[in-house]
């Protein structure tokens, strides 16, 4: 393409623009949420393309704003994307697919001072193989509760308190960092055609 003269932009490629850009940060979240269906159980894959994703996002709309500041503003919601799409997946196997059972906790394998609980469980089969897990000083649980817990059938995803269950926060969790990328894409749009049409910046700049 031509380097524009006089300042002039083309309105209607700017605006084309604009919408591919918006167009990629819905694919790049609608991806990796089904690749996070794909690989469940295996966290790092979805949560390293979905980093990766956000990080093209954000250097496109520098590119479209001809500026740092709102490309650095998108990682706001794409925190929301990236949790979003990581965690939707498998809290939506669970509430899928999972079995229900009330259990009873019998021993928590965290020391005095320790964060990392583990809580043993024993249902009406037995004692569990999982454990159910919780990383913080003040667990919601302890010895002696009766829990009602998800398990996976499958044994893929992780064991998890059916309170804790929820993939409609999750997805609307990945809605609004959606919504979120496609505000600030727009106002990118918008700002990068005024300071293009202003002369500031080339469309495509080769220099």
């Amino acid at each position: 393409m031509k380097k524009p003269q006089d300042g002039t932009v083309d309105r209607g490629l700017y605006l084309m623009f604009t919408l591919a850009v918006v167009l990629l940060g819905w694919i790049i979240a609608a991806a990796n949420t089904g690749l996070a269906y794909l690989t469940l159980g295996m966290d790092w894959i979805p949560i390293s393309t979905g980093v990766l994703g956000c990080f093209v996002l954000a250097i496109v709309l520098r590119f479209l704003h001809c500026a740092w500041w709102l490309a650095a503003l998108s990682f706001v919601p794409a925190l929301c994307v990236l949790v979003g799409s990581v965690q939707y997946a498998p809290e939506a196997a669970l509430d899928n697919r999972g079995v229900r059972e009330s259990v009873l906790i019998t021993d928590d394998s965290a020391e005095a001072g320790r964060s990392d609980h583990r809580f043993t469980l024993t249902g009406r089969s037995g004692e569990l193989k999982e454990t159910l897990n919780h990383d913080g000083a003040f667990p919601e649980w302890k010895v002696g509760d009766r829990v009602e817990v998800i398990s996976d059938p499958k044994g893929v995803v992780p064991l998890e308190a059916a309170s804790g269950v929820d993939p409609d926060s999750e997805f609307d969790l990945l809605v609004m960092g959606v919504i979120g990328w496609t505000g600030i894409t727009l106002l990118a749009g918008r700002r990068g055609f005024v300071r293009r049409s202003a002369g500031r910046r080339p469309l495509f700049d080769h220099d």
